[in-house]
């Protein structure tokens, strides 16, 4: 996400590049909101950042605030629908939104939506043609339901009521607006231009555009950008518990966090598991581009030559972020190419940053053995993905998850390698500099900050699910005695 407040600069374009910068956290749709001060335009489509904008469509763009949105669905189809920013008039202008994670309260906001809508001679949810279902609208639609008050009053009552994981980048037609869930799962930095303000989810997409970091936004605080300033408010205790899993995957290795670069601690992650699980090898080739600097740390630390023994095509999409299935087995192929010669009748240390079903560490190992691997050892630089994600990581179901039901040595035999080890949680957690009680760990170690809702009332189609049964509660006829 990124939202630019900026009078006299080109705000859709800043978006835009802020949006290149921060590619990597969602492909499956991308779009921009500006405002000139009375009317708020939202374009939006499916595909990658450089597939959806021209500089034609940039040009009609025209304002001093903005918000960008590239998604990674985690509630709600992948469809034009719920791709972001998400817009809703008010009784007092319009409101465009953006959302970073995934709210676990879906379901008693989806009854509250409705009761409002209804209670406001609106069409009831689901029965509106080409209707959202992601808990990103129904952010917007409580947030668009207090005529009585400013949308920065409305933020203020409203968020608190939130559940589970959110950084928010939202505008009416005149302020920018940032927020941050009490425990700050996802990040959410804060950057000042000559002249202007930036909120993005990195600090990445901050330099890109030019902008001075100045902080993050607080676990629990909403934060407004105008014509008067910076306002800060905060709407609940911050009890802070960052997601590990941006060390380990998610953010770019050039963004910081906490005061400290997710590069150095990927190296560091690469040495401590180097530490906990030599090999007898060759070479240290890792899986890039996210296994790279713990691929360095590991070969740094073990004495064992580093080396690049695969060519990633850049222009192929994360197999991770592929919503089906099919897709991320055939997209290894696409993604990976090893170099033969240097691989060749080699005993190599292999890198990745995780495991999560094992279908692409065993068609990687697969395939460096076809290109004459002797050996192939598989180091991981996080612990076992033993529990789905409910905060905004699309993980797959407990059942799914390789690690959850094989033991180490099943999962090492499983993918087809001659060992295999995972750094352990407590030094993956050292390596962050950060307490153990202030971050989120819940697929390591299954303990979840948030309470999660029932099966019947969680998963990426649950809005879905509630519409379909409103809207046949809707048409079934009553029959009178």
């Amino acid at each position: 996400m990124f939202g630019v407040w900026a009078p006299g600069e080109e705000v859709a374009k800043l978006a835009y590049f802020g949006l290149y910068a921060l590619q990597h956290r969602g492909q499956e749709s991308a779009g921009i909101a500006v405002s000139d001060g009375n009317h708020i335009v939202v374009y939006k489509d499916m595909g990658l950042v450089s597939q959806v904008f021209t500089e034609a469509s940039l040009e009609a763009l025209r304002g001093f605030v903005a918000i960008g949105h590239t998604r990674y669905s985690t509630t709600g189809a992948s469809c034009w629908e719920n791709a972001q920013p998400t817009f809703r008039a008010t009784a007092t202008g319009h409101l465009a939104l953006g959302h970073n994670g995934n709210l676990t309260n879906t379901s008693a906001l989806f009854e509250r939506v409705a009761a409002l809508e209804e209670s406001s001679g609106e069409l009831p949810l689901g029965s509106q043609l080409n209707r959202a279902t992601s808990d990103t609208d129904l952010i917007a639609a409580l947030l668009a339901a207090h005529p009585d008050l400013s949308m920065e009053a409305a933020a203020i009552q409203e968020l608190p009521t939130l559940t589970g994981a959110y950084s928010l980048v939202f505008m009416d037609d005149t302020t920018l607006y940032g927020a941050r869930d009490p425990h700050g799962i996802r990040p959410l930095v804060l950057g000042r231009l000559e002249r202007g303000w930036v909120i993005a989810s990195e600090t990445a997409a901050l330099d890109i555009v030019g902008a001075a970091f100045v902080r993050e936004i607080e676990p629990g605080e909403l934060v407004a950008i105008d014509e008067h300033g910076l306002r800060s408010h905060r709407f609940a205790p911050a009890t802070p518990k960052g997601c590990l899993f941006e060390y380990v995957y998610l953010a770019r290795p050039d963004t910081s966090i906490a005061g400290r670069s997710v590069q150095q601690s990927r190296v560091d992650i690469g040495r401590r598991l180097a530490n906990e699980y030599p090999a007898d090898a060759d070479l240290v080739i890792p899986v890039p581009e996210s296994g790279r600097y713990a691929a360095i740390g590991y070969a740094a630390e073990s004495g064992i030559p580093f080396a690049e023994g695969l060519v990633k095509n850049a222009y192929v999409g994360r197999t991770f972020i592929q919503p089906s299935q099919t897709i991320r087995q055939l997209g290894i192929r696409l993604k990976l190419n090893p170099l033969r010669e240097v691989i060749a009748d080699q005993r190599l240390v292999v890198v990745d940053d995780s495991i999560v079903r094992g279908n692409t560490q065993r068609a990687l190992v697969r395939m460096l053995r076809e290109a004459g691997a002797r050996e192939v050892h598989v180091r991981i630089s996080s612990p076992p993905v033993k529990w789905p994600c409910f905060y905004g990581i699309d993980f797959a179901s407990r059942a799914e998850l390789i690690a959850n039901g094989l033991s180490v040595d099943e999962i090492c035999r499983s993918i087809g390698a001659d060992s295999l080890g995972f750094v352990s949680l407590d030094q993956l957690i050292k390596a962050t500099t950060i307490p153990a009680d202030r971050l989120c760990r819940a697929c390591f170690d299954g303990v979840y900050p948030i309470d999660v809702p029932e099966p019947e009332v969680i998963g990426k189609h649950v809005l879905a699910g509630l519409e379909k049964r409103v809207t046949a509660t809707e048409t079934t006829p009553t029959t009178i005695p």
